[in-house]
């Protein structure tokens, strides 16, 4: 008995699960295995436990750190009056690591992080396919290429939320491209609610979601009601939280860090328009922009042009997502380049760039080429990386653009250098701003009125039925 549409998307997740396994033994830096921030969630991980609290003072004093951290772990929260830590991050994701840390160390902790990748490349992979109008072919490729690469891959096994909230948002989209229901008014609360306990940086888009979800249940008047009723509950608790574990609105009140104050997060005299670089820097910066490991995302520029002049369905959802999520990395993140893998800052908002990239890549052979050969780049980067970092020839962290990847380096000299700034990046600067613009270009016109329903596959074997049902342009 062949496999029906779920099972053959639970393959694909569990295809991508074995691959980013991969990343397991990677080393963040030369003194430690985790680094940054990964220590503090796996121990109030270990903290909720051992104690079923969130005060990681013993477990500090303990060295119970040792095993991931083996160089001295910076503090990063204040000691209160009582003696007790408290880190200064959500909880959500340490709550889901307690059992498998508790149970087996910090091997088992990102051997559930993995799986979370897993879980959201099946995901991804079934509502485009089966929500979306999307061939089960273009899905799955587009949904294992970028599940295997940067920064996705690596952040399977890196310690932070950033895959947690890839896995809320796709579920949001999931439950937003079908029936206004019960059921999906439920999962779309849930991933909603999930995303500011997971960070703080994931509000904006969360506020998307629950705008795209009221608009959705507009003809059904109690689910209407009854979600913005218990999103605006769950809101209230959630800052009640904080303020009575955190000692303020946000988890960072209790971080040694922010001497100004707890909304200094988003740094202590911002320069917005010095930000404003980001905009175009978060995609093709030399070490830390998406397409700089994979290729494949400079796709999503004629996508998103693309499937705007098509007017194809829940493109506002999908754009609304990755510019509320994108705007923050840009206006409201302190840096671009920070103590972490690149590409953090956008985790969020790839799924939705996934499914538009599913839809546009499933018009014609020639897309689909294209996307894979972009792709393989970038799952070539992945294993390359974590052989490189599980060996010792570098570190995950510190020193990853000496990788010795013969693409990347050659490929990161077209790229501009926005953390050395010189002549030679704003001059790169504007030949992307072209790039850009030609690319956006070319999908608005490839979306065109002189394109007839369906025509754009004109080089797709045979006529998928169940496909053509469900094509997006009907």
């Amino acid at each position: 008995m062949k496999p029906g549409l779920a099972g053959k998307a639970a393959l694909v997740g569990l295809a991508v699960f074995l691959v980013t396994l991969a990343g397991l033994p990677i080393r963040a830096s030369y003194g430690a295995r985790t680094s940054a921030d990964e220590p503090q969630y796996l121990l109030t991980a270990l903290s909720i436990a051992e104690d079923r609290d969130l005060d990681i003072a013993d477990q500090r004093r303990a060295g119970a750190y040792r095993g991931f951290h083996e160089a001295a772990l910076p503090v990063q929260t204040v000691l209160r009056p009582d003696g007790s830590r408290v880190s200064p991050h959500n909880p959500l994701l340490p709550l889901y690591l307690a059992a498998p840390m508790g149970l087996g160390g910090w091997a088992a902790a990102k051997t559930a992080l993995a799986a979370l990748a897993g879980a959201l490349a099946g995901l991804l992979t079934w509502t485009g396919a089966a929500r979306l109008g999307a061939s089960f072919r273009a899905a799955a490729m587009v949904a294992a290429v970028l599940g295997v690469s940067p920064p996705l891959a690596l952040y399977a096994t890196q310690v932070y939320p950033e895959m947690a909230a890839a896995l809320a948002v796709a579920a949001a989209a999931a439950a937003l491209s079908g029936k206004p229901a019960p059921a999906g008014a439920a999962v779309l609360a849930a991933a909603v609610t999930a995303l500011p306990w997971l960070a703080v940086k994931y509000i904006p888009v969360a506020l998307v979601l629950a705008a795209a979800g009221v608009w959705k249940l507009r003809s059904r008047p109690w689910l209407r009601a009854g979600l913005p009723a218990f999103l605006l509950a769950a809101g209230a608790a959630y800052l009640w939280f904080n303020q009575t574990v955190y000692g303020g609105w946000t988890p960072y009140a209790s971080g040694d860090f922010f001497a100004g104050g707890e909304f200094t997060a988003v740094g202590p005299a911002p320069n917005f328009w010095g930000r404003s670089q980001r905009l175009l820097g978060l995609l093709v910066d030399r070490g830390f922009g998406l397409a700089a490991w994979q290729p494949a995302y400079l796709l999503a520029v004629p996508a998103a042009a693309w499937a705007v002049r098509r007017r194809v369905p829940r493109r506002g959802l999908l754009l609304g997502v990755g510019a509320a999520g994108w705007l923050t990395a840009v206006f409201l993140a302190q840096t671009m380049h920070g103590w972490w893998w690149p590409g953090r800052q956008t985790v969020v908002i790839l799924p939705a760039l996934a499914l538009l990239l599913m839809a546009w890549a499933d018009r014609s052979r020639g897309r689909r080429a294209l996307f894979l050969g972009l792709g393989a780049a970038g799952a070539a980067a992945f294993l390359v990386l974590a052989a490189e970092a599980s060996t010792g020839r570098l570190a995950l962290i510190v020193d990853f653009t000496s990788t010795a990847n013969p693409f990347y380096r050659g490929w990161r000299l077209l790229l501009p250098d926005y953390l050395n700034p010189a002549a030679q990046t704003w001059v790169l600067h504007g030949l992307w701003t072209a790039v850009f613009a030609a690319l956006a270009v070319l999908g608005w016109r490839s979306g065109g009125p002189g394109v007839p329903p369906g025509g754009e596959r004109a080089g797709r074997e045979g006529g998928d039925p169940a496909h053509t049902a469900h094509d997006f342009t009907r």
